[in-house]
């Protein structure tokens, strides 16, 4: 960062270097969520964010007050992520690569190469507000679901429909941000919603998940641990869905995906335990698999979709280093009996 502060206009250098974080930092949480849906990466959108705020540093003298510090920093961000994502492939989920196997048996074949989507920390995006409608909308715009569909938008659409339709900015503010045209962001955001109507989106909302629901997951970490097949199966609806990057192949419906448990799932009875966490708004769990001295070793973190009859999605993420992230141990000590 500069050595030398900069200021906004009527304030010295130290007044500037002092006022700064105290107008900036409280908009931090909220655009890493921006930078995350731009991207689908959390490890991207933190090094976004950072960028925004070096930006916005240096730029602190010249900005005159015309919009808010919120609005202003949002331009920025958004422009940052437009440049970074510049001759990038985009984040799919295996969901968004073709058609579901049919053969639950078939051996997984891994693809390192892909820039997988990431799932968020909920602990990341913090409840800087009190207004439960608030909090559904933020949950329902990071949920895993929306952030995949947003991959398969090209990065200025992606910029514009998350502009107009969850920060709700007037076209010619968008217009103003990305240095263009109210017609082309209107054309762009129909193009956009073009798109999205033919993604695999479910219109429920994220909530608090209900007793009932409360209930079934402990009833699913149970299951996991007693390797319970039949009792995952009917936890999971009927068209459910199970897809686990960075395996290609993905599943749909509840009997195909307890097949591809019994089957290709290494751990036995007694040698997975789940442990809770949050992620994109959702229910979330860190699956540890026993290892050969007894302690459980991180094995996939699992971000679950519910709905009104059972477990409708679940993205099985094989990235040990997200554990870490998600605030989960690395390890969990030897264990026997109930989980």
């Amino acid at each position: 960062m500069a050595t030398t502060a900069t200021q906004a206009p009527g304030t010295t250098a130290t007044e500037g270097a002092v006022d700064f974080p105290a107008v900036t930092d409280p908009y931090r949480r909220e655009l890493l969520a921006h930078c995350y849906r731009m991207t689908g990466s959390v490890h991207d959108a933190e090094d976004l964010v950072q960028e925004t705020y070096l930006r916005a540093w240096r730029a602190y003298d010249g900005f005159e007050g015309r919009s808010s510090v919120r609005t202003w920093l949002y331009r920025i961000a958004t422009n940052v992520c437009l440049t970074a994502l510049e001759g990038r492939e985009r984040r799919p989920m295996p969901t968004g690569l073709g058609a579901p196997s049919s053969d639950a048996g078939s051996p997984l074949e891994e693809n390192g190469e892909i820039p997988w989507l990431e799932p968020i920390p909920d602990a990341a995006l913090g409840g800087a507000t009190a207004d439960p409608a608030a909090v559904v909308a933020d949950r329902d715009t990071v949920r895993l679901a929306f952030v995949a569909a947003l991959q398969h938008l090209p990065a200025r659409q992606r910029a514009v429909l998350i502009l107009r339709d969850v920060l709700r900015w007037r076209a010619a503010e968008v217009a103003g941000a990305l240095g263009t045209t109210s017609a082309s962001v209107n054309s762009a955001l129909q193009r956009a919603h073009a798109t999205l109507a033919r993604a695999d989106l479910h219109a429920d909302s994220v909530g608090e998940p209900t007793p009932e629901q409360k209930a079934m997951l402990d009833r699913y970490v149970q299951a996991f641990w007693d390797k319970d097949v039949e009792a995952i199966v009917s936890m999971l609806t009927h068209d459910a869905v199970w897809e686990m990057p960075p395996f290609t192949a993905w599943y749909r419906g509840a009997e195909n995906i307890g097949r591809l448990i019994a089957s290709q799932c290494p751990g036995g009875v007694h040698d997975m335990r789940l442990l809770p966490t949050r992620a994109n708004g959702q229910p979330a769990f860190g699956l540890y698999m026993r290892s050969a001295d007894g302690t459980f070793r991180p094995f996939h973190l699992q971000v679950l979709t519910l709905g009104p009859r059972g477990v409708e999605h679940v993205g099985a993420f094989f990235d040990p280093t997200l554990f870490g992230r998600f605030g989960l141990p690395d390890h969990l000590p030897a264990r026997t009996g109930r989980s």
